[in-house]
């Protein structure tokens, strides 16, 4: 598997291509990803949304038109790609397939699994390919996401926390912003922001 990512728009969001045995997936294209997707990707199959904030899905109604391929987007933040939930005038977009969570399937004979870790957004999920985890923004280097937004949960985001701190296996993990890390390094801070987010509640 070959990644290529480039951060895009204000709030340099990472946008991902994930090439696989001459098929490539597009994970999160946010503000201004057309032209650079559209130039790097060979053979896209698939636009895929780790949740459904206008940073990570901007660029999903164009790509989609001009490509031809289908979106996927964790079930519970569907709605989000037609409301604009925080008012930043995004395109609206409509997707193909919703995503149940923690739901395994196929995309053009690769297998995807949507890890459900709520709390961002109701739907937010890490996306698994192979050994790697797209975490969107649930999971950053030295940090998590936010859990004041609208539609956003702490006590959600506390019981994903407490979820990921019980998977085993390590993975490489690619966030919705800046550099990436590993799974088991972020679950060594993960006790903290427990503990972060309850106060919170």
């Amino acid at each position: 598997m070959e990644i290529n990512v480039c951060p895009m728009g204000p709030y340099q969001t990472n946008c991902y291509l994930l090439q696989h045995e001459g098929k490539t997936l597009i994970i999160d294209p946010g503000v201004g990803a057309v032209d650079w997707v559209l130039r790097e990707a060979d053979n896209p199959v698939a636009i895929l949304n780790t949740h459904g904030h206008f940073d990570h899905v901007w660029s999903n109604a164009e790509l989609k038109e001009r490509l031809g391929i289908p979106i996927y987007i964790p079930e519970g933040d569907t709605f989000m790609l037609a409301q604009d939930p925080l008012g930043q005038g995004m395109p609206s977009s409509t997707a193909d397939l919703q995503v149940p969570p923690d739901a395994s399937i196929e995309i053009e004979g690769i297998p995807v699994t949507f890890h459900h870790f709520p709390g961002h957004t109701p739907g937010c999920s890490a996306i698994e390919v192979g050994d790697l985890w797209f975490s969107g923004d649930f999971l950053f280097r030295d940090s998590i996401g936010r859990w004041d937004f609208p539609y956003s949960s702490a006590k959600a985001m506390a019981q994903s926390l407490r979820k990921a701190m019980k998977i085993r296996k390590d993975y490489r993990l690619l966030p919705g912003h800046g550099p990436e890390t590993t799974l088991r390094r972020e679950q060594r801070n993960l006790p903290l922001w427990i503990n972060e987010v309850e106060r919170s509640i």
